[in-house]
């Protein structure tokens, strides 16, 4: 199994596709509710064109951290360490939820190494007290879940998709069992951006909206895009907070026509 030693811990990844450097490479960061095994429903629509890297975020699937580890303050660290490890010099980051603090750090932090950038139900760590009020909006906090409704599947795929959810729920369960708190501080640990930050970023960027979602509400989503110079927004109808699970044909089709240029504003 293949792993990229990053410092104080080996982090865990997958290639797929064209070895690195004999194509246009896309790394998938996954979210707090998976791990490398999320995209698989990404990987097989873009081998055949780019090379495809998932990895496991430290702490998560098999990136084992040590109690007291860096946690996601070494996020960024651990994806430019990965690319090292590859030899990539410049690739496309599709981000999900948690891995938009990732990636967006990355382009921020490394702005040469990006070509194009995918944040799909995140907002990278970018934080205003606009974008604070719509995430913490009383209609966000009053929703409630069925029980055994996974928050990051949502209860439309729990209803209509329950293969689907279960399989959710499943990769969700290889990472350590995590409370809200524990949650929250790895978020924290990743960091904030500011407005200006991104604003002088000139990368094509994508948010991709998932309009049911309850986890990080659409007009966070909607507020953040529009502190970047180059972004453009897609809105998915009847996704929750994973629309690249939920709604994989249609999430294929716009990262699609967005990373071959035919999506740029």
């Amino acid at each position: 199994m293949p792993f990229a030693a990053t410092g104080d811990i080996d982090l865990y990844y997958e290639v797929h596709g064209p070895p690195p450097g004999a194509a246009p490479a896309i790394v998938f960061a996954h979210g707090m509710g998976g791990n490398h095994l999320s995209w698989w429903q990404q990987v097989p629509n873009f081998r055949d064109r780019f090379t495809c890297i998932t990895f496991d975020h430290r702490g998560f699937g098999q990136s084992i951290e040590k109690p007291g580890g860096s946690s996601g303050a070494a996020f960024v660290d651990d994806l430019r360490a990965l690319l090292d490890h590859l030899g990539l010099a410049r690739v496309h980051l599709v981000a999900q939820s948690m891995g938009g603090w990732t990636c967006l750090g990355f382009t921020i932090r490394h702005p040469e190494r990006v070509d194009r950038l995918v944040l799909c139900d995140t907002p990278g760590g970018l934080l205003t007290p606009e974008i604070g009020a719509a995430w913490s909006s009383k209609e966000t906090n009053a929703v409630t879940l069925p029980e055994g409704v996974h928050p990051a599947a949502g209860a439309r795929m729990y209803r209509e998709q329950p293969a689907l959810h279960f399989l959710y729920q499943q990769i969700s369960e290889l990472n350590p069992a995590r409370t809200l708190a524990e949650m929250g501080e790895i978020i924290r640990a990743a960091g904030t951006v500011t407005p200006g930050t991104v604003a002088a970023l000139a990368h094509p960027v994508l948010f991709v909206i998932g309009e049911e979602d309850i986890v990080i509400p659409p007009r966070a989503l909607e507020l953040a895009a529009g502190h970047f110079t180059n972004a453009r927004i897609e809105s998915v109808p009847q996704a929750g907070h994973s629309v690249y699970f939920e709604r994989p044909q249609r999430f294929n089709e716009i990262v699609d026509n967005f990373l071959s240029a035919r999506g740029q504003r």
